[in-house]
């Protein structure tokens, strides 16, 4: 078993995203529901993690949590070292906005502004220069370049999509957090939109972590989890679509099994 080099510095040896002992409960008393029940996770940086599993399995819960859209009921969450543990709204709208980039199935686009405008609104929030480099660099590689003086009604839903992407990533964040980003895009646009993430993580260093349930997308990913009952199951490194059906199938079956025997 190999271990990591002693020479890398602390910070490169972080995990993007650590979750520790992870719990969310919904409600109080009998109707309470434990959506996670001690979820451990470390998502090294530079990796691309995809998430699956059935309705009401956590996954999206997960997300949010790890995303700081949503805080534990118990547990801990880090991102690039620091813990949401305790920070204020203030400093968890600041942790969003320089940290973590979003990509959701809703678009989420400003219907008022332009793609260019669009694109850049994280950073002229921040009041922060918008690196010309970068920003050539993304827009070129997501085909929009004929596209940044539309606004969204212009645009097709696979247009807009590529548009939010640009946006997730344009503040260079830590992490980007993807929740069925692909759900309301054809087959091409979903296969361009992914690719580009998956590059994103091998070419430049961008932690991904991406909620899916299409087997396709989750083969775009280095690593993948699966989740039931608010709980890691199983995992598998290098998916395939076609190891990720069989997998899928085995849950299945053993569920009949299950629910044969009660």
């Amino acid at each position: 078993m190999s271990s990591a080099p002693v020479d890398l510095p602390d910070a490169a040896m972080t995990p993007a995203v650590r979750v520790t002992s992870a719990v969310k409960v919904y409600g109080e008393g009998p109707t309470a529901v434990r959506a996670l029940d001690g979820i451990d996770l470390q998502v090294p940086r530079g990796s691309f993690l995809a998430i699956m599993g059935p309705s009401g399995s956590g996954k999206s819960t997960l997300l949010h949590c790890a995303a700081a859209l949503d805080r534990l009921t118990s547990g801990s969450v880090e991102i690039d070292g620091t813990s949401l543990d305790g920070l204020s709204d203030r400093q968890l709208t600041r942790m969003r906005r320089e940290r973590i980039g979003f990509v959701f199935q809703s678009y989420n686009l400003v219907p008022t502004l332009t793609a260019h405008e669009n694109i850049t609104l994280p950073l002229d929030l921040a009041g922060a220069k918008v690196d010309r480099e970068r920003f050539d660099q993304i827009v070129d590689t997501l085909a929009l370049r004929d596209r940044l003086t539309h606004r969204p009604a212009e645009m097709s839903g696979g247009q807009q999509q590529r548009v939010a992407a640009a946006r997730a990533l344009i503040t260079r964040p830590t992490v980007v957090f993807a929740d069925e980003p692909t759900g309301a895009l054809d087959s091409r646009s979903g296969a361009e939109l992914l690719g580009f993430l998956r590059d994103a993580a091998r070419t430049v260093g961008q932690t991904v972590v991406m909620v899916t349930h299409d087997p396709v997308s989750a083969s775009y990913a280095d690593r993948l989890l699966f989740l039931a009952d608010g709980r890691v199951v199983d995992e598998l490194d290098g998916p395939t679509a076609d190891a990720v059906l069989d997998r899928m199938k085995r849950f299945e079956g053993n569920d009949d099994a299950a629910g044969e025997g009660r």
